[in-house]
């Protein structure tokens, strides 16, 4: 079998159940995968019996997917975790709890992905593994090699999800100084998406004495039957606000499928996702680190970049990509920069007080941590980004290739445009002198900046834009399709229609 076909930056992913296309994750690649995660593992530990936990999310395919995975670790003689349900955060904790200590976890999840949609996820008391690993992962699981381990697995199946239940009461408890119902008198609506996170409402924040009488889709439903899991989605998020909105709470909360991702709304109706999001974290966050780094990705507005810098802080624009973000602060405090925060427009937010592990949940409770602070001064969390300058508008436009080697050809046309670009140069078009990842450039027609860039993930090439005037993005647009409508391989069509 072909793993590498699976391969989605740090994860594997594929089809779990059939449909419109056929199934690329199969029981058979699974096992595969931890085989090779079982003897990565091997080569980097003593000669002992390997711990290591497994969980899942809401999805209709988990179940199979996870006895195929419990299968290889049975057969490799593992002390196995058993966790069930649960998030993507807490199988990192599993490596992290002294009552557990695994050597590694493996979640199966395909995030806000459709419902046919499944994958896996590694991870190592380090964190996630990165590109690399997972490329050695695939080689061992694709060698055959025998992973038998000599001696009978012991299995356990306790409510190990509680551990991190415990682990985020403890914040809010510490926080408010030992007070044992410490959100006495809050409401907060949380919204699960019918995915693994309906226990932050249930077991952390009902216990601590918040009311959350509002909360919605807590059930897991892996057919995800009333909005997508995705706290980028504009449906979503308009759920999350009207629930909040018609239900006078204070903060509503929204998780992706597998609760590593998180977006807000005030209680105001303000809805806190992308930039607005990253102004909020970045404000708590300097208040404790003036000075430090917040790293964020490349799609981030210049509104931002200026209010994170009023702040007293650095703006480190650097690639798409959660695990890019994450890795970029990690190098940069080690190259003695301070960091606190690694956070991407998706809602994937990374503090380094919490093994820069990105997890919804544990930025939930920071925030609502603010939050009732801010209460008792009668304030609330817009308070903190009043200052953000939002631009008059803002598009993503994705374009797609006719060409098989589309990888190689979204290169050339971006190159090619660097070079356009770099021609023009002048007071109209004024490239942004740092930048990580295709191109970013300022229009002064349009009042605004466009950014090209391969997707990280598919093939599709993404164009960001924003504009401080009104049909700013129009001409952007314009600008763009002038250009890229010469490349016979890409459909440049969708700028077309924007910049008529």
């Amino acid at each position: 079998m072909d793993l590498k076909a699976l391969k989605s930056g740090t994860d594997l992913r594929g089809v779990a159940i059939a449909g419109k296309s056929p199934v690329t994750l199969t029981d058979e690649a699974a096992a595969a995968a931890t085989a090779g995660f079982v003897l990565y593992l091997r080569k980097r530990t003593e000669n002992r019996r390997l711990k290591i936990a497994v969980g899942h999310d809401s999805r209709l395919s988990a179940e199979r997917l996870y006895s195929a995975v419990l299968a290889v670790l049975k057969r490799a003689g593992c002390e196995i975790m058993c966790c069930g349900l649960c998030s993507t955060p807490a199988m990192f904790m599993m490596t992290q709890f002294p009552s557990t200590d695994c050597d590694g976890s493996v979640m199966i999840t395909a995030s806000h992905h459709p419902y046919d949609k499944n994958g896996l996820k590694f991870f190592l008391k380090s964190g996630g593994v990165n590109g690399e690993q997972l490329d050695e992962i695939i080689s061992l699981g694709c060698g055959g090699a025998n992973i038998s381990g000599g001696t009978k697995a012991i299995v356990l199946n306790k409510d190990f999800v509680g551990l991190y239940c415990d682990y985020l009461k403890s914040k809010f408890i510490d926080a408010a100084g030992g007070e044992a119902e410490p959100l006495s008198g809050l409401k907060i609506a949380v919204d699960a998406g019918n995915g693994a996170g309906g226990f932050f409402a249930q077991r952390v924040l009902a216990p601590l004495g918040a009311d959350v009488s509002a909360s919605q889709f807590l059930q897991p439903d892996g057919r995800f039957p009333n909005h997508v899991p995705n706290p980028e989605n504009a449906e979503a998020m308009k759920s999350i606000a009207d629930c909040v909105k018609n239900s006078n709470a204070d903060l509503g909360v929204i998780f992706d499928t597998d609760a590593d991702r998180a977006a807000f709304v005030s209680s105001d109706g303000t809805e806190i996702n992308r930039n607005r999001l990253i102004a909020l974290v970045s404000a708590i966050v300097l208040d404790e680190c003036p000075g430090g780094a917040i790293v964020t990705d490349s799609v981030t507005s210049d509104g931002l970049k200026s209010f994170i810098e009023n702040h007293g802080g650095i703006h480190h624009r650097y690639k798409r990509g959660y695990r890019n973000v994450i890795d970029e602060a990690v190098r940069l405090e080690k190259s003695g920069v301070a960091a606190p925060l690694a956070i991407e427009t998706s809602g994937h937010a990374a503090l380094k007080e919490n093994y820069y592990l990105d997890d919804g949940a544990y930025l939930a409770v920071r925030i609502i941590i603010k939050m009732a602070q801010l209460k008792k001064l009668g304030l609330g969390l817009s308070s903190l980004i009043s200052d953000l300058k939002m631009p008059k508008e803002e598009k993503e436009i994705r374009l797609t290739f006719k060409c098989a080697d589309w990888r190689a050809y979204g290169d050339f046309v971006i190159e090619s445009l660097k070079m356009s670009c770099d021609k023009l140069k002048g007071a109209i078009v004024r490239p942004a002198p740092v930048n990580y990842e295709g191109i970013r450039v300022n229009l002064s027609t349009a009042e605004g900046w466009f950014l090209v860039r391969m997707s990280v993930h598919d093939p599709i090439m993404v164009i960001n834009m924003e504009s401080d005037s009104e049909g700013g993005t129009a001409k952007l647009a314009a600008f763009l399709y002038a250009f890229m409508s010469e490349f016979n391989e890409l459909d440049a069509s969708p700028l077309r229609v924007i910049g008529e």
